[in-house]
């Protein structure tokens, strides 16, 4: 159906939606992040699972006539005296030559998918640089943190998706059919909604066998998350089913002998996806700082995953942070992730309903 003027509903979204030049910038960051989803392990410089010396820090990246290179912290020989750490420097430290396409040995890109190469790697076998310094087992994390927001996302995505299609029709359903349904509905939203969460997060990582593949403990976590996330949204469906459960096209569809179950689907549900839609985009960014926050108390993904809240895992000493502060860099992915799809959610929220 076209508005006036010839333009589509969804021309005219887009068009509001353009206008913002947050929502454009967040756009933009989301389909970065949607390249790395797909070539992660290309763009990392090298093997996120590859050690090397603790802590060390961030190279210095400099370019001059023969190309890229880089410079790396050395230990001194020395000991700081409060931390009793080696003592890093750069000076004499010789140059790692940088190149494009680099061939390394072969790795897993994307299921089935193996190559031999990387975008920005070290020529030199068994060289090294880190853009953003490595943690306390060695490992670099810019790598790792490409590699890991695959499982962030998937994560991220899952549960959205689980929990928005749950909220969609268990709130359409509970708004439109009314009556004893509606009230044995809304006790479980409101027990849902008043359960502490924490103590069961606890309790699973607890229950949990250590044993168990990290492939089952990511089905577990997405499965939890998605049954404790999808009540506030099905209280805000039911809301807005009870206004469309009025409408004239409704009341046309019940005289003419539509059964509930096509109504709620093919004349409530896709007026509400307006609302679902926006929604969407604002849970994601919640999911990603939970799977942050359940990482950082060790309830999240298990190695050999990684993930972004399992990457953190190593700001939680303090004497680490203030010895090496570059171990939070992983915040900054984070960050990134959250702003992406907030600055999308709000554009698309003023895009959708500009009054």
């Amino acid at each position: 159906m076209s508005a006036a003027g010839g333009d589509s509903y969804g021309k005219l979204v887009w068009r509001r939606f353009r206008r913002s030049r947050l929502g454009m910038t967040g756009l933009s960051t989301l389909v970065l992040l949607g390249v790395i989803l797909l070539v992660g392990p290309f763009l990392a410089p090298l093997d996120p699972d590859r050690r090397f010396a603790a802590y060390q820090p961030p190279s210095l990246i400099r370019l001059d006539g023969q190309g890229l290179y880089a410079i790396n912290a050395r230990p001194t020989g020395q000991l700081d005296p409060v931390t009793y750490q080696p003592i890093l420097s750069r000076e004499g430290a010789p140059r790692e030559r940088l190149g494009l396409f680099v061939r390394v040995a072969p790795y897993r890109l994307l299921g089935p998918l193996w190559i031999d190469r990387r975008l920005i790697a070290p020529t030199a076998p068994g060289g090294r640089v880190h853009v953003m310094g490595a943690d306390r087992f060695g490992r670099d994390i810019f790598s790792r943190g490409l590699v890991a927001a695959r499982v962030s996302m998937l994560i991220a995505l899952a549960v959205g998706t689980l929990t928005t299609l749950a909220g969609l029709l268990v709130g359409a359903t509970s708004g439109y059919l009314g009556g004893a349904t509606d009230r044995w509905i809304q006790r479980v939203v409101d027990f849902l909604l008043a359960f502490p969460q924490l103590p069961l997060y606890l309790t699973l990582g607890a229950l949990i066998p250590v044993t168990l593949s990290s492939g089952w403990f990511v089905a577990i976590l997405i499965a939890t998350l998605s049954v404790l996330g999808w009540a506030g949204l099905s209280r805000e469906i039911r809301g807005k089913t009870l206004t469309l459960a009025r409408m004239d096209y409704v009341r046309a569809a019940i005289a003419l002998g539509a059964d509930d179950w096509r109504i709620i689907v093919r004349h409530i549900a896709p007026n509400l996806m307006s609302h679902v839609l926006v929604r969407f985009t604002l849970t994601l960014p919640a999911i990603v700082l939970l799977e942050s926050f359940l990482g950082f108390l060790g309830l999240a993904v298990k190695p050999p995953m990684i993930s972004w809240g399992l990457m953190l895992q190593d700001v939680s000493g303090y004497a680490a942070i203030g010895s090496h502060p570059f171990i939070l860099f992983p915040v900054a992915f984070v960050f990134v992730a959250v702003f992406a799809f907030n600055a999308v959610g709000d554009a698309l929220r003023d895009a959708v309903d500009p009054y």
